[in-house]
């Protein structure tokens, strides 16, 4: 299953995207994730049937997101992004790494 948080706007969509068939649990992508929007939950909390960990944004980032993520929306932020670069199993994305042509 793809989970995607976040938000649009008039300039576009932006969500991270979790692919919790791929996640593992690892909480790679959340220790490198600058803005601290990322975190590790026990079992999936949109999955009944899996009691595996999985990546979450949490909760509390949620409504934020927009501008704690802001750093790595700008067009100078480095690639890949730091959540993407450390996910092992390529799980973590971004909608505005491919919407901008920036792709990781």
């Amino acid at each position: 299953m793809i989970a995607q948080y976040g938000y649009s706007d008039g300039s576009g969509e932006f969500y991270v995207t979790i692919d919790t068939d791929r996640c593992d649990g690892c909480g790679a992508c959340a220790l490198a994730c600058p803005g601290g929007v990322l975190a590790v939950l026990p079992e999936d909390p949109h999955d009944p049937f899996r009691a595996m960990p999985v990546a979450v944004v949490r909760e509390e980032a949620r409504q934020k997101i927009k501008y704690v993520c802001r750093p790595c929306q700008l067009p100078e932020a480095r690639l890949p992004l730091p959540c993407v670069a450390a996910c092992p199993a390529a799980a973590v994305g971004h909608s505005w790494t491919a919407l901008s042509g920036r792709l990781p």
